[in-house]
């Protein structure tokens, strides 16, 4: 799996995973669980990643979505 975005904001991590959805990517969204440790401040980032042969697809998606400030670097 691909990390593309790094994120603690909840709407721009849903609009990835409905793209993804969409274009039939599998993806995941890691330390999700950890908000509950934490108590849901919102101080440890969620990561989303994508499955690595689709791991440039879903870059373009997201890059032709508006998203490419949130992008990780390849």
């Amino acid at each position: 799996m691909k990390e593309l975005i790094r994120a603690n904001d909840p709407v721009l991590l849903s609009f990835a995973e409905s793209l993804m959805k969409e274009a039939g990517i599998y993806y995941l969204i890691a330390d999700q669980g950890m908000s509950i440790l934490e108590g849901s401040l919102g101080l440890l980032p969620r990561r989303f990643l994508v499955e690595d042969d689709r791991a440039d697809e879903a870059r373009r998606l997201l890059i032709d979505a508006g998203l490419e400030h949130e992008l990780r670097d390849a």
